[in-house]
Formats: C-alpha cells, structure tokens, sequence
C-alpha cells in the first residue's frame, strides 16, 4: 500500500458542496452571495455541507463574478499609539462580524505620496471601501486631492472634514475638566499632546472652553507627545506653576506624571489631582486608580463599518460621546 499522507489535497469547489448539498451549483453561489430568495432550510443544507467538506471561500475569485470583494481596506498613517491601534483592532473584529475581511496598509502622514501609494494598493485590492485612520491633518489633505471611487470614512480626525467619525473629543475634554471643577479645583492645568495631532488640538480646546464656561482662568498648558516620559518631565512645570489640579490629554501621559509627583514628595489627589484620557485598560491599576475619559472605540468602528458598507451618509453620523471614568485620583483642593 502507498502512503499517499504527502499527496497534495485537492481543492474542494462548489461544485462538491452543490453534490454533497443535493442542490444545484446556482443555489451554493446564491448562499455564498447572501441571495435573499434561498429558503432557510436550503441555505441551512449548503452551509453545513461547506463545513463539511471544509470549504474555504475564495474572496478573489467570488469579486470576479459578483464584483464584490467582501474586504474593507484599513489605511493608518499612525498606529502606535493606543487609540489608532485599538481602533484597528475594533476595525477588524467590526468587519468581521458584518462577514467582511480587512486589508490593511500603513504609511507615513508626512509622506504624501506613500499615503497616495497606500490608498492605490487597496483599491487595486478591489476593497469595498477604505476606513482612514488619520489622527493628522495632513493626511487629511493629501486624501482631499485625491478621487477615490469607493466610500472612504476617516478616524481619529477629530471630527473634520465631510467623512470624519468620532469620539467627541472635545466633549470628553469638558468632562475631564468639569470632574476636577467640580470638586473645587480653580487652578487647573493642561498636560497636553502633540500640536501635530487634531485629537490633541480638539481636547485641547474642550479644556478651554470648559474653564471659560466656569468663569475660570485660563490653565497653563504643557505640551507632551503622549509618552509616560513627557509626562514625568512634565512634573517641574507642573509644581512651578502653582495649579492644583492637571487634566492630561491621555492616560500614557498620566502615569508619568503621578510617577514623577511621587517622586517629587506630592501625593495624588491629596496634593494636586489628575485626569487622564481614553481609559486603557491599565488605568484600573494606575496608583491612585486613575479618573479618566473613556473612548468607545468599539462603537466607532461599528458606525465606520456600516457606513462604508452600507452607505449611511457621515453627516448623519453624530459623534460617539465620551464617558466620565470617576477613580481615585480626584479630591477637593488642600
């Protein structure tokens, strides 16, 4: 007897599953294309007959026929941080459960043409539509110039332009301000991000406008670039500054800072309160337990998704709002 265990095995097809299925090759491609006229039972027959035989479905070849790749492609010009990467992440498992892939491409904001490059290679892909992750603004503009023949929406753009979907940063901002407003701080001080980013510039924003709002003077602001390092450094100006209380623009930054006012002698909230942003799931076991803005990524992916795929008009899309995360590391002023 030949062993025949190295064989190559042959490709199960559609027609094997029509065979094993006792339906027609028409039926299987109908079930495969989501057709609405397949009866339940007969759609219950052909599936169980792919699991079977461990059919896989070709996504090329199925976009030959029905012009649809069932892929979404996914361009980020920064993932590193935790925000684009956890939104990516939220991107994929979205797709998926609409019963669509992602293709995903990453290019530098600052290099317009390697983003043009980027947004070339997925449509050449056949995607369906591309979700932008473009936390610059500078993307932004090299995507204005560009005509794009699939629906595109865009994250992590603040909210600006006519395809933006967001958390409402500068809501969330407002929030983190009014927590420490409320607890009686009238010194209040912004540990902010990067200049470069709109996130950055729009809680930015949120922290002013919440102060004026309250009659209150406006805040030192101190800019970081989103590092627990920034934040530590941060500490000096922090304490030169005489401010009671500071809202940091994430929760990366935070940590720093309560490491580096620990050092310093200066407990937190007894000394000087803080407030960080975007709730990672570390900040639960921050000392103290950090009070944070929390940002639902999830659901942002999910509106992104079903308006690429389903044509839901952005400027119908509000933004998703923020959460207040009320921990530890708040209390009234000394």
């Amino acid at each position: 007897m030949s062993d025949t265990s190295s064989e190559p095995r042959r490709t199960v097809g559609v027609r094997d599953v029509a065979a094993l299925a006792g339906v027609s090759r028409q039926t299987v491609s109908r079930v495969l294309n989501d057709h609405p006229d397949v009866a339940p039972e007969t759609q219950e027959r052909v599936r169980a007959a792919m699991t079977e035989l461990g059919y896989r479905i070709n996504n090329a070849a199925r976009a030959l026929g029905t012009r649809r790749s069932r892929t979404l492609g996914v361009l980020a010009s920064d993932a590193l941080q935790y925000g684009p990467s956890r939104s990516i992440a939220a991107l994929e498992a979205s797709a998926r459960d609409a019963g669509y892939w992602v293709s995903a491409a990453f290019a530098d904001a600052g290099d317009a043409a390697a983003v043009v490059a980027a947004v070339d290679h997925l449509v050449a892909q056949g995607v369906e539509g591309i979700v932008v992750v473009a936390p610059h603004a500078r993307t932004l503009a090299v995507l204005d110039d560009l005509r794009i023949d699939v629906p595109v929406i865009t994250l992590h753009s603040a909210g600006q332009g006519a395809r933006g979907l967001s958390v409402d940063q500068a809501a969330g901002a407002r929030l983190a301000v009014a927590a420490l407003a409320d607890a009686g701080h009238t010194r209040i001080a912004h540990l902010a991000g990067p200049a470069d980013w709109l996130e950055a510039e729009s809680r930015a924003d949120g922290f002013a406008a919440e102060l004026a709002a309250r009659g209150l003077d406006a805040g030192p602001v101190i800019e970081g670039d989103w590092s627990a390092g920034s934040g530590y450094a941060a500490v000096a100006a922090v304490r030169s500054s005489g401010v009671t209380a500071v809202f940091a623009a994430n929760d990366q930054m935070a940590l720093g800072l309560l490491g580096g006012l620990h050092e310093a002698g200066l407990s937190v909230p007894g000394d000087i309160s803080v407030v960080g942003f975007d709730d990672i799931p570390d900040a639960a076991y921050y000392w103290p337990q950090l009070t944070t803005v929390r940002q639902d990524f999830d659901e942002l992916a999910r509106r992104a998704v079903a308006a690429v795929i389903g044509g839901v008009a952005t400027e119908a899309l509000a933004p998703v709002a923020p959460e207040l995360i009320a921990r530890a590391s708040v209390a009234p002023p000394r």
